[in-house]
């Protein structure tokens, strides 16, 4: 079964990076873009019975290994 897992940083954490791309988008004549958050995608391709198994498998290896859960949180979607 496909997964994909979205992890991105939590609200209250700062994201140098996000920051410095949307100024570099500023930069470029881009000025409608008012913020950029940086993020972590994967796809993780599951042997489960049903979506609520792989939904459950895929969840806990997010917390275990693909996300920080101090300063990131993660969004888990199966197809």
């Amino acid at each position: 079964m496909k997964t994909k897992v979205f992890v991105t940083l939590k609200p209250s954490i700062l994201d140098p990076q996000g920051k410095t791309i949307a100024e570099a988008l500023h930069t470029m004549g881009y000025d409608t873009v008012k913020s950029v958050r940086l993020g972590k995608y994967f796809e993780l391709d599951v042997d489960a019975g049903s979506a609520d198994e792989a939904e459950k498998t895929v969840a806990e290896v997010a917390d275990r290994l693909l996300a920080n859960p101090v300063i990131e949180s993660y969004r888990v979607e199966v197809e």
